[in-house]
């Protein structure tokens, strides 16, 4: 075996190149498909996965537009339907404005924190590098549900606190003095969402940075004010668009934070319209629903080609071959208002409406009479003793761990599968997988119940479809980490294995997945989190018979019953905060006790197992 394999890679290494006087055009067309011809079990299986996986996300976008114009014949009913909707325009109105206006009070948000942290003294660590990012831990309607507890004009807890001390100097205020069920209510809550998107971004932007752009107009005599303006924002300019499109995409996609927050302020969001024609509606009208989310389709097709050319702006401010420490401007007597803004950013957007969370379910009810020697655990064991909630947290449990180790194995073998095979059908393959990215998760539920709602599959009321369009969803997000991850394993260890006579699959088990142990582990987790508190996908797809916690939030909040509400959004925190602890554990005793496998492997060792 080894004999034959040595002979084989002495072939290669001596066959004539082009230049050489080899073969011209024809050949590299020929090599480029040969990869076909000598695959063993393992690539054809994981040629198989790939292309299958990628169908089944063209599949289920497919369902979704040819709808729009199809079906039995030519047909652009749905269209018509949507547009002559009464109160279209009230809707669109209020969705983009929502929408508009919170995503520009995300980035300025973002880009203040990025550019304290990444450009001042006024960084504490790591901690302010991660602060703004926590909120990601608390899943949007979670979040919105902590909200309505601390702000509701009677009963919020914030109001109650603002009245209670306007009422020791004599101020007496009845109700208020906020509401959270209102437009700027509304608007901050979605800015809390984007918020950490946005962060994310633009602090990579600005950390890759080369700072000797910046140092340069300095000493040609330009005020720090001029430097950010005139260089560090058109830097940044590729991640800012790159912010826009996230903040975007997550806004018009959002239906936990509007349903449960514009709702009761008579405030209309496209996105609670197309939920509500699907699962609150009888009969379901889908076709209205198809093409309301149609609307969503040229809408972020726009934003994505602004974030484009904007990238295409800032090429001109590209990072240079020697990237020195970027020097941080020292804010001297400003320094501790900054960090103070820090904290005070961290207490709102995930002390406060965790502590809501948290004192409504031990209180056992939403009340401002509140006893702390009554506090217990009552709340969370009648929560226990309801069938249909704990149905409901088993579902989300074993649903997300499903989709995330599915998910994770199947993009670990397409992402070495099309780093091996730089073939036509690879690269078809990655952008069909990807492509479900530029859509919302609305939209792609929609396309998961047409596709398999009904004949042949009839996977409709059932945990498959969500299964399936949860894969569809995050797959992009696995493979974008695990593609990371695989583009750092050097070809020398596969070529050695190759030598040492192992077969592919063999080298996948014993080589690829123990170095790609913490991108999977990363991307497991990434996807957990995703899964087990999603509303979006939830609203359309689940049901009584395939309930999943996001369901059970709004079937509860339709009853008005904010403890067992508040302990939902504990439960998906608790769960959320404990996976990522446990990852981050396991990455980091991983890593500590890796030996990885180095290049200079012996027959033995890789073909003996």
């Amino acid at each position: 075996m080894r004999s034959a394999v040595r002979e084989s890679g002495s072939d290669v290494a001596q066959r004539p190149s082009p230049s050489e006087g080899g073969p011209t055009a024809a050949a590299p067309t020929r090599h480029r498909w040969s990869w076909l011809q000598r695959s063993g079990p393992f690539e054809l299986l994981s040629t198989a996965v790939a292309v299958g996986f990628a169908l089944l996300a063209l599949y289920t976008l497919f369902r979704v537009v040819s709808r729009l114009f199809w079906d039995g014949g030519f047909t652009l009913a749905p269209i018509r339907e949507a547009l002559a909707l009464e109160g279209l325009g009230t809707v669109l109105s209020h969705t983009f404005l929502a929408v508009g206006a919170s995503a520009i009070c995300a980035l300025i948000l973002a880009s203040f924190l990025a550019w304290l942290n990444e450009r001042t003294d006024a960084r504490i660590g790591a901690f302010t590098g991660v602060l703004p990012v926590v909120p990601l831990l608390l899943p949007s309607i979670a979040m919105g549900i902590g909200w309505i507890l601390l702000l509701s004009s009677r009963s919020g807890y914030l109001n109650f606190a603002i009245r209670e001390v306007a009422g020791l100097v004599g101020i007496g205020i009845e109700e208020g003095p906020f509401e959270i069920h209102s437009w700027y209510g509304l608007i901050m809550v979605y800015t809390f969402q984007m918020v950490p998107l946005a962060f994310l971004a633009i602090s990579a932007g600005l950390r890759n940075l080369d700072s000797s752009l910046e140092e340069q107009a300095r000493v040609c005599g330009s005020s720090p004010r001029k430097v950010v303006t005139t260089v560090t924002l058109r830097a940044v300019l590729p991640s800012v668009g790159a912010a826009v499109f996230l903040v975007a995409w997550v806004g018009f996609a959002s239906f936990s934070i509007p349903v449960i927050i514009a709702g009761p302020a008579d405030i209309e969001i496209l996105s609670v319209q197309i939920a509500r024609l699907v699962n609150f509606t009888f009969p379901p009208r889908l076709d209205l629903a198809v093409g309301l989310g149609g609307i969503m389709i040229p809408v972020l097709g726009v934003v994505w080609y602004l974030q484009r050319r904007m990238s295409g702006r800032g090429r001109h401010s590209a990072m240079g071959g020697k990237n020195a420490k970027a020097k941080q401007l020292e804010l001297g007597a400003w320094r501790p208002v900054a960090r103070a803004f820090f904290l005070g950013y961290g207490i709102v957007t995930i002390v406060l409406p965790i502590g809501a969370l948290l004192l409504v379910t031990l209180n056992g009810f939403w009340s401002t009479s509140i006893d702390l020697g009554e506090l217990s655990l009552d709340g969370f064991r009648s929560m226990l003793a309801d069938g249909a909630t704990v149905d409901a947290m088993r579902n989300s449990v074993v649903l997300a761990s499903s989709v995330a180790f599915s998910g994770v194995f199947v993009a670990a073998v397409v992402s070495l599968w099309a780093a091996r095979n730089r073939s036509p059908l690879a690269g078809a393959v990655d952008v069909g997988i990807k492509f479900p990215a530029a859509f919302s998760g609305l939209i792609l539920a929609l396309g998961a119940l047409l596709a398999f709602g009904g004949e042949p599959f009839n996977l409709g009321s059932t945990i498959w479809i969500l299964f399936l369009a949860y894969l569809v969803i995050v797959m992009p997000l696995a493979t974008v980490v695990i593609d990371a991850s695989v583009s750092q394993i050097g070809h020398e260890l596969t070529e050695a294995s190759a030598v040492a006579g192992a077969r592919s699959g063999r080298t996948f088990t014993r080589i690829h997945l123990p170095l790609l142990i913490p991108g999977l582990l990363a991307a497991w987790a990434l996807l957990f989190v995703r899964v087990v508190g999603d509303v979006e996908a939830a609203s359309i797809l689940a049901g009584t018979r395939n309930n999943v916690v996001g369901f059970r939030i709004l079937e509860v909040f339709t009853y008005g019953s904010y403890s067992v509400m508040a302990g939902l959004g504990i439960f998906i925190t608790g769960v959320t905060i404990l996976v990522l602890t446990v990852v981050l554990l396991l990455m980091k005793l991983l890593i500590k006790r890796s030996n990885v496998p180095s290049a200079r492997l012996t027959d033995q060792g890789v073909a003996g197992g």
